[in-house]
């Protein structure tokens, strides 16, 4: 069983490496994984119940997502939407 230190020193150390892969698109993470990194601040958000969905993912981004999405983000193409709409379907009611 996972012990909850564990986890969370898991946990940071994959919201510090998805905050230095800046160069893997949200989109991307959808169409292969299944979940992005706002899914991340989301679940966080949800699980805490007091921290709101922009405050969870200035957590996650390490900035404002809004600055986030202007310095990092590219418009997604269609085949990357195809291959998210795929991927998040067998996500079903586990998301």
């Amino acid at each position: 069983m996972l012990n909850d230190a564990v986890a969370a020193t898991a946990f940071r150390r994959l919201i510090a490496h998805l905050q230095h892969r800046t160069d893997v698109q949200n989109i991307d993470l959808m169409g292969t994984a299944g979940f992005c990194r706002n899914c991340l601040a989301d679940w966080i958000a949800e699980a805490d119940g007091n921290l709101g969905k922009e405050q969870a993912r200035e957590i996650i981004h390490g900035m404002p997502f809004s600055e986030w999405k202007q310095r990092h983000q590219s418009e997604a193409t269609p085949e990357q939407i195809a291959k998210m709409q795929e991927s998040v379907a067998k996500n079903a009611d586990n998301h």
